[in-house]
């Protein structure tokens, strides 16, 4: 089973297009996991959030950023926090990794075969080569950077640049046109920020048989029932809509797992119903 196969066969079990993001923050952790030596209650932290929510995802994102902050022990951390996820969900290791040769082929074979992880993000910026030993792993994921949530996001992506054709289009575009030339394995996906809905729809446009990651919901303020009618395909799928803060911080109490299964099974839930009004 690749990862799209894998992907939405946990989407339509769970009937859900949600992804569940694990940004752990020592200081927001429960009081009493506080009092535990930090690694420890990093994973039984996140184990405990992804016993609660699985019932409610397609996908699991664990973010590097929050563990390798943590030095060696982090990524022990990362590991186990990656073994804790059901066997049926995807895991998609938030990443974003660029670079070439061998360097390439090292974080491929690190998120691949190392942490056993389903996909991964990529940053497209160095081009082809940067991203072929990624796509070497057919069964695997590459998600690569296109559209991002956040408001700098403008600075680059909307420069307009010419394509292979000669016309003019915005930098964002053509690397969607890019990754769908990329994409001979259907081993590609994108990461498009919920907050640009526009654009999502037009990037959708361009690539309407690859998986979308869509961030920018909850704490960024994305619009979710834009994201969700701009993102998912025709049949409604492959649009994997990620929150983080706002399952895993749903309380910052001894109910944290209970108060983030209770906010992962609302946001499911509000996204079915915006695919119900999609139709």
């Amino acid at each position: 089973m690749n990862f799209v196969e894998k992907l939405l066969a946990a989407s339509r079990q769970q009937e859900s297009l949600l992804c569940v993001g694990l940004d752990p923050e020592p200081g927001r952790l429960p009081a009493s996991l506080r009092q535990e030596p930090v690694m420890s209650a990093i994973v039984r932290f996140c184990q405990d959030i992804i016993a609660a929510t699985a019932p409610y995802a397609c996908a699991f994102k664990p973010n590097l950023a929050f563990f390798e902050v943590l030095g060696p022990a982090g990524l022990q951390a990362f590991q186990e926090v990656v073994q804790a996820v059901p066997a049926h969900i995807p895991v998609i290791a938030d990443a974003k990794r660029g670079d070439i040769g061998n360097t390439a082929r090292a974080y491929a074979k690190t998120f691949f075969e190392t942490y056993g992880c389903d996909a991964v993000t990529v940053n497209p910026y160095m081009g082809y080569d940067s991203v072929a030993p990624f796509l070497e792993y057919r069964d695997k994921g590459t998600l690569l950077l296109c559209r991002t949530s956040n408001p700098g996001a403008r600075d680059i992506q909307d420069l307009r640049v010419q394509n292979e054709n000669g016309t003019l289009r915005p930098l964002y575009e053509v690397i969607a046109q890019r990754v769908q030339s990329w994409n001979t394995a259907g081993n590609c996906g994108l990461v498009v920020g919920a907050t640009y809905p526009e654009e999502l729809r037009q990037i959708r446009t361009i690539c309407p048989q690859t998986p979308i990651l869509i961030p920018g919901i909850g704490a960024q303020g994305g619009d979710l029932e834009a994201a969700v009618q701009a993102g998912a395909d025709a049949q409604g799928e492959l649009a994997i809509i990620s929150s983080s803060r706002a399952i895993l911080y749903a309380s910052e109490g001894e109910d944290f797992a209970q108060a983030a299964a209770a906010e992962a099974r609302r946001t499911r839930d509000q996204i079915n119903a915006a695919r119900q009004k999609q139709g």
